[in-house]
């Protein structure tokens, strides 16, 4: 359970014409009320009249009474400790909550733990190790621009198949074998196309064996965050959801690691590539670990209310909060809240992928997430080092990366995640820019310590910025109704753009020189800053249901708030001055001015 933040929120919609208007904007406003806090504006008696109709529909009327207590302490989470109803040992348990927020249960940790297998798994699909062997055997190892677009389709073939196809199969599997078994089923499919990977032949066959690998990618890295954030109580939420990207940072650097341990293994009689063949079959290894936990973890109680099973549900949350009365709380607040969902969705009669596009709220969350969404080892080997100090260059900039996403998990629900990703974005680009520039050196030495200094930096700010803030973002901005198609399409995208980018980079290096692939991507990411500035609300310290509010205010309200934003910076932290800025949720650009023109006369 989470400390609540003071909202009062107006929010932006469609302009309506004609006699229609005044009705839809009243609608909206209700609508907005009742998703701010569907318990906020009732009576103690209302209240309870809608726990005992509650526990009587959905079967758990044995614990009406401690549901009575969760609605009053969700009806406003701050002030439990006014509560009459509450036994000192119940606000003891509120009060430890909000002291201690990552003192939670072996079983809410252990599932994390299973999620952080599976993106292990998917960072160990990554071949930049085999890369730099496999070519010569299969005759796609020369520098003309037909071998290395063959290289980099073979490498990015994963990622083909994720965008147009497999993450799209999120929602069904979701829908019909729950969070656990598309999980499992993807897991599975990984761990299969991981062993195909090692048996091939040829190149085409390599590339089709990849695509096949692809099954296992993208329905899981749409799944894992999703499950994560489902789970998480709201005020560690950011740092348990990015725990996917930390640990598949991790599997990059332990495929690198599979990769100096197979590097000199020699052929066999009949087997020719074995080291190559055994790097990219090691990942098949964390892959059977997931799949024999992943159903001994309890399934997403948020996934359980949506599809009716609530006694399953309240069971999941028993097992994933510390007390009956935390369980209580979030099982209670959150299926009223999902009731609302369903409500509005169910009037609206329209197909979930219509609904992603057409709905305003929808189509913010779509926006934001979609902003936010290797070949390492070539680098090195470019910079004229031999295959062992490439392989050694690489593991060091996977290890970097995963060090420094752990910072990530203290900041992300304190600082948020968009300050998170304005406060890291032009480090990236900066330190981009240094590695490039090291190409420029006469000398391999030269070149090796400035290229590695760069990379190795921007590891570093990459780990607690745009490494695991992304994947956690796009996990919690959809609504429930529609947060397996958002995700998909978060993930899609992220997935398409390293389809682009594996397929061209080593056309780039080659076209281009390895700096001005350097300085191209070091561009991009001060144009993801100012997207970031503009489109992406912060999301930290609401609850999934209370996102509905944040993502229901206007796109121009937003962007005029982030635009605003750097001359506050400028003022506070440059000139220091003490100058006070109200949250985007009470933000409306003519008080903001009138305010500012106050302070400067104080100031004068």
């Amino acid at each position: 359970m989470s400390e609540k933040p003071k909202r009062q929120l107006s929010h932006g919609s469609d302009t309506v014409v004609g006699s229609n208007a005044d009705s839809a904007t009243e609608k909206q406003k209700k609508q907005d009320a009742l998703m701010s806090n569907p318990l906020g504006n009732k009576s103690e008696e209302e209240l309870y009249r809608d726990v005992v109709e509650w526990t009587e529909r959905t079967g758990l009327t044995d614990v009406r009474d401690l549901m009575f207590k969760a609605a009053l302490v969700a009806q406003d989470r701050d002030n439990f400790e006014r509560l009459s109803q509450l036994t000192e040992e119940d606000k003891d348990i509120l009060r430890h909550e909000k002291a201690h927020p990552f003192a939670q249960t072996k079983t809410l940790y252990w599932t994390v733990f299973m999620c952080s297998m599976a993106a292990v798994v998917q960072g160990m699909t990554v071949i930049n190790g085999a890369n730099l062997f496999y070519p010569q055997q299969f005759g796609i190892g020369s520098d003309s621009t037909r071998d290395t677009l063959l290289l980099g389709l073979v490498a990015s073939a994963p990622y083909l198949c994720s965008a147009v196809f497999s993450c799209w199969l999120t929602y069904p599997l979701n829908k019909f074998f729950g969070r656990r078994g598309a999980i499992f089923i993807s897991t599975l499919c990984a761990f299969l196309g991981c062993i195909w990977n090692g048996l091939t032949n040829s190149w085409e066959h390599l590339f089709v064996s990849r695509l096949f690998l692809g099954i296992g990618i993208g329905p899981k890295s749409a799944t894992v965050p999703t499950f994560s954030a489902e789970i998480a109580p709201a005020r560690i939420r950011g740092a348990l959801a990015m725990q996917w990207q930390t640990w598949t940072a991790f599997g990059i650097c332990l495929g690198t690691v599979s990769s100096l341990i197979f590097k000199d293994v020699p052929d066999k009689p009949g087997i020719t590539g074995l080291n190559w063949r055994l790097m990219l079959g090691s990942a098949c290894l964390p892959a059977i670990l997931v799949c024999a936990q992943v159903y001994f973890v309890p399934e997403s109680p948020r996934w359980l209310i949506g599809k009716g099973r609530h006694h399953k549900a309240w069971q999941s949350f028993l097992k994933l909060r510390r007390t009956p009365l935390q369980a209580a709380v979030d099982m209670y607040y959150t299926s009223k809240c999902i009731e609302i969902e369903q409500e509005i969705a169910a009037e609206r009669t329209r197909n979930v992928v219509v609904e992603m596009i057409s709905v305003p709220r929808n189509r913010r969350a779509m926006l934001a997430s979609c902003i936010v969404m290797y070949y390492s080892s070539t680098i090195f080997e470019n910079a004229g080092q031999d295959t062992t100090t490439a392989l050694l260059g690489s593991f060091g900039y996977g290890l970097i990366n995963w060090v420094f996403s752990l910072p990530a998990f203290f900041t992300i629900d304190s600082f948020g995640r968009r300050s998170l990703l304005l406060f890291t974005l032009p480090f990236l680009s900066l330190f981009m820019w240094i590695a490039g520039s090291g190409f420029w050196l006469q000398g391999a030495q030269q070149q090796l310590a400035m290229v590695t200094t760069g990379i190795y930096l921007f590891a570093a700010f990459y780990g607690p910025g745009a490494g695991p803030v992304p994947f956690s973002y796009s996990a919690e901005v959809y609504p429930l109704n529609v947060r397996e198609v958002g995700m998909a399409l978060a993930t899609a995208v992220t997935w398409l753009f390293n389809f682009i980018n594996a397929l061209v980079f080593p056309l780039q290096i080659r076209k281009w020189g390895s700096a001005g692939a350097f300085y191209w991507f070091g561009a991009w990411n001060f144009v993801l800053w100012f997207l970031v500035l503009m489109f992406c609300p912060e999301t930290k310290a609401f609850t999934l249901e209370e996102l509905d509010e944040v993502f229901s205010m206007s796109t121009l309200r937003q962007a005029r708030y982030g635009l605003a934003s750097p001359a506050y910076w400028f003022r506070k932290y440059i000139l220091r001055q003490k100058v006070h800025r109200v949250a985007l949720h009470h933000y409306h650009p003519s008080e903001e001015k009138d305010r500012a023109q106050v302070e400067h006369r104080e100031l004068a």
